[in-house]
């Protein structure tokens, strides 16, 4: 029987604490997803079809996503039941492990309490295969044969590979060049669970040969390799598309997270005063954070809890983005969503943390960061790596690039609380490991890597080719 502690200190004296109620496995696995839709302050504005500025059905996003997936994304249910078939999955990783991150708190010298919660146990090494697990069961049980998707660094196209093998189906994805290029091994990783794996932009697909058309050395964006992905399934009828974050149902798969989080505090009789995460998409930061904010709305939460998502300053989707309806991929062949965005037409400096190059983020964070639930901050990656650096001298893990922003947010945090006193607890997403990044980290210990802020005047002129090709489009 697996039964995790919290290492304390009690009188002098490191001790370790169990909890109140020995719980097993199998027990402390969630049995149920938490939908936000019932719970935010106003409805989320539905996905359109630019062609008739009106929403898109359901009926029209089942020829992309399996039918599951669809009624969960337009769902109004709280809390929607887990397959016992996903949950068996599951069972090889979960639940995962909630860490007091001690050393780093001496080292601070914080009076703050810093929890983490360790998502790289699971075989892909990240918080994807939650939702890419759930994905890959609907659509095999719709008779799927294969699902296609992108990825950015890998982690995604890595948990969809996964997936696939778990339930004997096929993949293919599309990766993102420079990422391709960066970090062979995840490729050799999808590969091995028997995914097709395409550098993006790719000669397979028509959007692909347009883009290495107009530009031969295109160094790939998930834009571009989402509107690979989307041809790629709409043009073969045994296909479906598979998305790895953004949308509801997969943020709603995610919230595994944020519940066994919660049962974990619970069992050392603690609670956040302070949720972290880092944002790309936004999946791993809403797993997380969305089942505390049901606690807030449900008036179960024992504290004021507050959010806070954490962008690279090189993709600044919600601080420097405009709030409007856009595409999630480069060749406009996805529905417009509701969101902070850069344009579908960025094309991101090739930094490290790939996971956070997406131009826009999920409609339900642009929701509650316009309403100020959810607050956004910004970092460059020199000081995100330094973050890392002193965490992985503390507590040893390696972090991936993209949670390394997490860290650097939960450090600022606690020197806050250093400064005032205050003994606030603060829970972040170490959201998966990075062992497969050592190059980014080969470049931090050489000097190589520098700091970047995407500049204002490029937002400005995506906005005002967006707006050139729907001049009805307003900016909020």
């Amino acid at each position: 029987m697996n039964v995790q502690y919290l290492t304390h200190k009690l009188d002098g004296c490191e001790t370790k604490m169990a909890p109140k109620k020995i719980l097993l496995d199998e027990e402390r696995i969630p049995k149920q997803w938490y939908n936000i839709q019932p719970d935010l302050p106003k409805p989320l504005p539905l996905p359109i079809n630019p062609a008739t500025q009106k929403p898109i059905e359901p009926a029209q996003l089942i020829a992309l996503f399996p039918k599951e997936c669809v009624m969960q994304e337009v769902s109004q249910e709280r809390f929607i039941p887990i397959p016992d078939e996903v949950r068996n999955v599951y069972r090889l990783w979960r639940p995962t492990p909630l860490y007091r991150a001690e050393k780093l708190e001496k080292a601070l010298g914080t009076p703050a309490r810093i929890y983490y919660k360790y998502e790289g146990v699971s075989p892909p090494g990240s918080h994807k295969p939650n939702t890419a697990v759930a994905q890959a069961y609907y659509a095999k049980e719709e008779g799927v044969q294969r699902l296609s998707t992108e990825t950015g660094a890998g982690q995604w196209g890595s948990a969809l590979a996964f997936s696939c093998t778990m339930f004997n189906m096929k993949s293919t994805v599309y990766m993102v060049k420079v990422s391709y290029n960066q970090k062979p091994y995840r490729r050799v990783m999808m590969e091995s669970w028997g995914a097709e794996v395409y550098a993006s932009p790719s000669e397979k697909t028509n959007s692909g040969r347009s883009i290495l058309k107009e530009d031969p050395d295109s160094p790939g964006s998930l834009g571009i390799a989402i509107s690979e992905a989307v041809e790629d399934a709409v043009t073969h009828e045994d296909v479906k598309y598979s998305i790895g974050s953004v949308v509801n149902h997969v943020l709603l798969h995610q919230t595994v997270i944020g519940q066994e989080a919660q049962m974990q505090l619970e069992q050392v009789d603690d609670y956040p005063d302070i949720i972290i995460g880092c944002i790309g998409g936004g999946s791993s930061f809403s797993g997380l954070y969305w089942p505390f904010y049901y606690d807030k709305v449900s008036g179960k939460a024992s504290k004021d809890v507050k959010f806070l998502a954490v962008e690279s300053t090189a993709c600044p989707s919600v601080t420097k983005g405009a709030y409007i309806y856009d595409h999630g991929d480069t060749a406009r062949m996805t529905p417009m969503f509701k969101m902070h965005t850069l344009g579908h037409m960025f094309i991101p400096p090739p930094i490290h943390a790939g996971g956070l190059r997406y131009h826009g983020i999920a409609p339900t964070i642009s929701l509650l960061n316009e309403e100020g639930v959810v607050k956004t901050v910004a970092y460059n990656q020199m000081d995100v790596f330094n973050a890392a650096n002193l965490f992985i001298k503390t507590e040893g893990l390696i972090p991936a690039p993209e949670p390394a922003h997490a860290i650097k947010a939960a450090i600022d945090e606690a020197l806050r609380c250093k400064e005032t006193g205050e003994e606030k607890t603060i829970l972040f997403l170490l959201c998966g490991h990075g062992h497969f990044d050592m190059q980014a980290f080969d470049d931090y210990l050489a000097g190589k890597l520098q700091p970047y802020e995407y500049p204002e005047e490029k937002v400005k002129e995506a906005m005002r080719k967006l707006k050139a090709l729907y001049p009805w489009l307003k900016t909020e």
